[in-house]
C-alpha cells in the first residue's frame, strides 16, 4: 500500500521543482524528502527520480506517480473535512498565514479568541506575503490565508478558493513633525511640495499601489528609500529622509518626530480570508473566520478613530 506522507513528498518535489523547495515547503530537511522518495522507489519498485547536475530530476513514472498523489491527497482532506463536519468538534490542526501588518495587527488577539473558544484545535501560524499565502493555500500547505489587495490591483480569486472580507484598512501619509504640512488635518497629495517617498521594494503590492496614487495625483514620486517593514519605514521618516504611505494595521505608536496625515481621498487596502472550498465544511475553517471577523470588527474602529 502506498504511503501518504512518501505520497505528499514526491508531489511537493513535482510542485516546487527541487528537493530542497518541497523540504522547505513541508518544514523538514531535503534529506528527509530524499528518505520519503528513496522509500516510495523500493514501495512502487519503479526509478522515480534521476540525477540532474546538483539537483534531481523526476521520471515519467514519478509524474505520473504525482498526478496521481495530488488526487488522493485531495480526497484525504475532503474525507477529513467531511469527517469534522459530520463530528461537529472544531478540532485537529489549522495551518494559517498572514502577511506581515496582518500577523501584527489581528492575529495576537485572533489567536487567543480561537485558543479559549476551542482549546482542543492545534494551530500553526506562519507570516508570509500574500502572493506566497495564495500559492500555498491553492496547494493544500496553508489552511486559511490572510491577504490584502489595493484599489488598482484587485486580487484574482484561483478557481476553488473562496474568501471572506474582514476589514477595509486605511493608510495615512506619514511625515516629519517639522513639515510644513504637519499640523493639517487631511490633505491631499496634490498639495505635497516635495516628492522624496520611502515604501518597500519594487514589485511589491505597497510599491506598486504608492506608484498608482501618486501618479493619479499628477506627481511622479521621487523613491529615495526602500524598506517593507512599516517600522522601518517610519523610522526613516524620523528622519527627515521623506514621507511615507503607512497603513493604520499594525502601525502602533508612531515614533517620535513623525505625524500621520489623513488623505483624501482615504487610501484603502481590503483584507480577505482565503480557503479551499473543499475544505469549508471543516468547523476549523468555520471557526476561525468566526475569530477573525470578531477581532476585525472590533478592530474597526479604533482604527477609524486613530
Amino acid at each position: 500500500m502506498l504511503d501518504l506522507h512518501r505520497l505528499k513528498a514526491l508531489h511537493a518535489v513535482a510542485t516546487y521543482g527541487s528537493v530542497g523547495a518541497a523540504a522547505e515547503a513541508l518544514m523538514v530537511t531535503p534529506s528527509a524528502i530524499s528518505q520519503q522518495l528513496a522509500k516510495l522507489e523500493k514501495e512502487t519498485g519503479a526509478v522515480l527520480v534521476e540525477r540532474n547536475g546538483r539537483g534531481v530530476k523526476l521520471t515519467d513514472a514519478a509524474g505520473l506517480l504525482a498526478e496521481h498523489a495530488e488526487k488522493i491527497l485531495a480526497l484525504v482532506e475532503t474525507a477529513e473535512a467531511d469527517f469534522e463536519a459530520l463530528r461537529g468538534a472544531v478540532v485537529g490542526r489549522l495551518s494559517i498565514a498572514a502577511f506581515p501588518t496582518a500577523a501584527r495587527g489581528i492575529f495576537p488577539a485572533a489567536l487567543k479568541l480561537l485558543n479559549e473558544q476551542h482549546p482542543d484545535l492545534g494551530m500553526l501560524f506562519w507570516e508570509r506575503e500574500p502572493e506566497r499565502q495564495m500559492r500555498e493555500v491553492t496547494r493544500g500547505e496553508i489552511d486559511l490565508a490572510v491577504v490584502q489587495d489595493w484599489l488598482n490591483r484587485p486580487m484574482a480569486i484561483p478557481e476553488g478558493l473562496s474568501r471572506a472580507a474582514l476589514l477595509d484598512d486605511v493608510a495615512d501619509i506619514a511625515v516629519p513633525a517639522d513639515h510644513p504640512l504637519a499640523d493639517r488635518r487631511e490633505i491631499s497629495l496634490s498639495e505635497l511640495p516635495d516628492d522624496r517617498w520611502i515604501t518597500s521594494a519594487p514589485g511589491t503590492v505597497c510599491h506598486d499601489f504608492l506608484l498608482f496614487l501618486v501618479r493619479s495625483a499628477g506627481k511622479e514620486p521621487d523613491i529615495v528609500c526602500m524598506a517593507d517593514e512599516y517600522p522601518t519605514q517610519l523610522a526613516l521618516v524620523a528622519g527627515g529622509h521623506g514621507h511615507a504611505l503607512i497603513p493604520r494595521l499594525g502601525r502602533g505608536v508612531l515614533p517620535e518626530g513623525v505625524r500621520a496625515i489623513p488623505i483624501l481621498p482615504r487610501p484603502t487596502r481590503r483584507i480577505y480570508a482565503l480557503w479551499r472550498t473543499d475544505a469549508a465544511r471543516r468547523p476549523a475553517i468555520r471557526a476561525a473566520v468566526d475569530a477573525l471577523r470578531t477581532v476585525c470588527a472590533q478592530l474597526e474602529t479604533t482604527l477609524r478613530l486613530a
